[in-house]
C-alpha cells in the first residue's frame, strides 16, 4: 500500500514541479528524443542549484533514481522529495556498499540512474575533482550515458534550459577495471556535459 501511495504521490509532485519550472523558470527542454524509452541508462549533468535534480526528474520522461548525498535529509522538504523519488543516499567520500548495490540493481532492472559527476553544486568552480561514479557504473553494466547540460535557474537568471545529448556508448570497455580507461570515460562524459551547458 505504501508503494502505491508513493507512486500516486510521485505523479502529483512531478506535475507540480513541472508546472513550477515552466511558469517560474520558463523552462525549455531540448534533446528529449535522445533518451531511450527503455533499457538501463545513466543521466549525468552539471550541477548548479537545488533545482537540478527535480528538473531532470520531471523532464527526462523515465522513472529515475538519483544518487544524493545523505546530508540532504537534514532538510525536511528535501528528505520528502528523496523519499518520493526513491533517491539512493550515499555518504560523502564513502564507497558505501548499500548505495553501490542499489545503484547497480536499478540499472539491472532496466531503469534510469542519475548523478552529478561534479559531486556537489558548482564542483568544478570549487576545484573539486570530477567523480568517476558514472564511468564505474557504465563500465560495470554496459548502460549508456546520457550527458545533460543545464543553464540558468540561478539568482538573476531565472530562466532555465535543459539539454539532453546523444547517448554515449562505452560498452566496448564493459568489465574493464583499468584506472586509465575509467579516467578516459569520466573525462569524455564531463566534456560532453560541459558542451551542452555552454
Amino acid at each position: 500500500m505504501s508503494n502505491i501511495f508513493r507512486v500516486i504521490l510521485r505523479g502529483i509532485v512531478k506535475g507540480a514541479i513541472y508546472v513550477y519550472c515552466k511558469i517560474v523558470h520558463r523552462a525549455k527542454i531540448y534533446g528529449k528524443e535522445n533518451i531511450p524509452k527503455e533499457g538501463p541508462i545513466i543521466i549525468c549533468a552539471n550541477h548548479r542549484t537545488f533545482l537540478d535534480p527535480p528538473l531532470i526528474e520531471v523532464t527526462c520522461g523515465r522513472y529515475t533514481r538519483f544518487l544524493a548525498k545523505e546530508e540532504l535529509t537534514k532538510s525536511k522538504f528535501l528528505a520528502f522529495l528523496g523519499w518520493v523519488f526513491e533517491a539512493i543516499l550515499v555518504k560523502r567520500d564513502s564507497k558505501e556498499v548499500k548505495a553501490l548495490k542499489e545503484s547497480l540493481q536499478t540499472l539491472k532492472n532496466g531503469d534510469c540512474l542519475a548523478l552529478f559527476p561534479e559531486g556537489t553544486r558548482n564542483g568544478l568552480e570549487k576545484g573539486e575533482k570530477v567523480k568517476d561514479g558514472a564511468a564505474f557504473f557504465a563500465l560495470r553494466t554496459g548502460a549508456k550515458v546520457i550527458p545533460c547540460g543545464i543553464k540558468g535557474g540561478e539568482k538573476g537568471n531565472r530562466k532555465v534550459t535543459i539539454t539532453y545529448g546523444k547517448p554515449l556508448d562505452f560498452s566496448e570497455y564493459k568489465g574493464n577495471k583499468d584506472k586509465e580507461i575509467l579516467d578516459k570515460v569520466t573525462n569524455e562524459i564531463m566534456e560532453n556535459i560541459l558542451k551542452l551547458a555552454m
